[in-house]
């Protein structure tokens, strides 16, 4: 132990089961921690369960840039845009949307890509290091990840982005291929695909096998996983933490050395009095999974429709929209109307009509883009959470390097862009 810092904390909640929370609880229980995780719902049943899936850092850059401006302004208020703001939006929301757009002149957007580029490098490492500690993440290499567009000037701005991510070290290997070279890859695509950029060395995950195979692998290894207890309160005695929370109705509380606030789109409630002050808005995405004739070996993206889709088992996952509404807020018909009309025109042998598993879930965006990770005012009070649309990713690093900061006392290089405090 090194000289005049606090001992090792021994007992350690963690609150929420998504990636980003069951992924601490993994590396906390790797170094010898006795930990607990609380969940309001189930484990893996939020953002984590119906997203895309992607585990691919060469698209992992900052939400707020000039591309997400112009798209925001020009459609934010139109329901089938793939960004939408409701008009009634509450004052919290519009300040939200002040500091979003503070942040995408591009000088500030440079500055998240270099802060995003140490991360995107370790991003896979903590990926294999949960796996090969016999988790079974249900991961795949993606083959080839396509970015396709129907108008190639667009493409040329994703080829900017990556020569701006090469420019901060992170250099992404990738080909550039006319609309046929496209189609030959992923015969889905119809002839609408001009063009497109096919990203190397990425991969991607079926989400809700991942995620049940992590809570498994962190329950195996020891881990009191409480689920439907939902957290009402944290407060830090000079000496410990105590957790406050109920199950069942029952309310009940528990002492520990210190807890990881892994609450996603919840928001900062129970960091804000340890000094977390910066938002976190729930930036809605919605998905569904449909059959098509041919799947695409990996995953295909559509930048300028914001569409994602992923082979997922004998369907294609399809998923889209950032919504910026209230998480409680029921599945909208409206946005899987859009996605379904945006993605219709560049697929060929896909039945948009049979569509199973749709599904709404919020992810935890902050106006700069930036996640929230890190030691907050007190010495036993750690946030884990602001990942936006890259909790899948991210969320094992992430969870690594909370997990070392508590461990060591230090924080790592990698969190000090991405401090609660700042």
């Amino acid at each position: 132990m090194e000289s005049g810092r606090a001992p090792v904390p021994r007992r350690v909640a963690v609150v929420g089961a998504g990636m980003l929370g069951l992924s601490t609880a993994w590396f906390l229980l790797r170094d010898g921690i006795d930990v607990e995780v609380f969940e309001e719902r189930t484990a893996g049943s939020g953002a984590s369960w119906g997203n895309a899936g992607w585990l691919a850092p060469a698209l992992t850059t900052p939400l707020p840039g000039p591309a997400m401006l112009r798209v925001g302004i020009r459609a934010a208020l139109d329901p089938s845009s793939p960004v939408y703001v409701p008009p009634r939006a509450n004052p919290r929301l519009w300040r939200f949307l002040a500091g979003f757009v503070r942040n995408s002149t591009p000088a500030r957007h440079r500055r998240g890509l270099a802060a995003y580029r140490d991360v995107n490098e370790l991003a896979l490492d903590a990926v294999d290091e949960i796996a090969a500690g016999g988790a079974d993440l249900a991961m795949r290499p993606a083959g080839e990840f396509l970015v396709c567009f129907d108008d190639l000037a667009a493409r040329g701005e994703l080829l900017a982005e990556l020569a701006a991510m090469a420019e901060t070290g992170q250099k992404v290997g990738h080909d550039v291929l006319d609309g046929d070279e496209a189609r030959s890859r992923a015969p889905m695509l119809s002839d609408r695909v001009a063009g497109a950029v096919a990203l190397h060395d990425q991969r991607f995950v079926d989400p809700p096998r991942c995620l049940a195979g992590l809570a498994g692998a962190v329950t195996s290894g020891g881990a009191l996983l409480r689920e439907g207890a939902g957290v009402t309160g944290v407060h830090d005695d000079g000496g410990a933490v105590t957790v406050r929370w109920t199950q069942e109705g029952r309310p009940d509380e528990t002492r520990f050395d210190a807890v990881v606030l892994a609450t996603g789109a919840l928001g900062t409630g129970l960091s804000r009095p340890f000094g977390v002050r910066t938002p976190v808005q729930a930036g809605r995405g919605y998905s569904f999974a449909v059959p098509v004739t041919e799947l695409p070996e990996g995953p295909v993206y559509l930048p300028a429709q914001r569409v994602a889709m992923t082979p997922l088992g004998d369907r294609l996952r399809i998923a889209g929209m950032m919504e910026f509404r209230a998480p409680q807020e029921p599945l909208d018909p409206r946005r899987i109307a859009a996605i379904t009309r945006a993605v219709e025109p560049f697929l060929r042998g896909a039945d948009l009509t049979d569509r199973a598993d749709e599904w709404v879930g919020s992810r935890p965006c902050t106006p700069d883009g930036l996640p929230l990770a890190g030691p907050t005012r007190s010495p036993r009070v750690f946030v884990a959470g602001g990942l936006g649309m890259w909790g899948m990713v991210l969320g094992p690093l992430t969870g690594r390097l909370v997990a070392e900061n508590i461990v060591t006392g230090r924080v790592p290089d990698a969190l000090r862009p991405f401090a609660p405090t700042r």
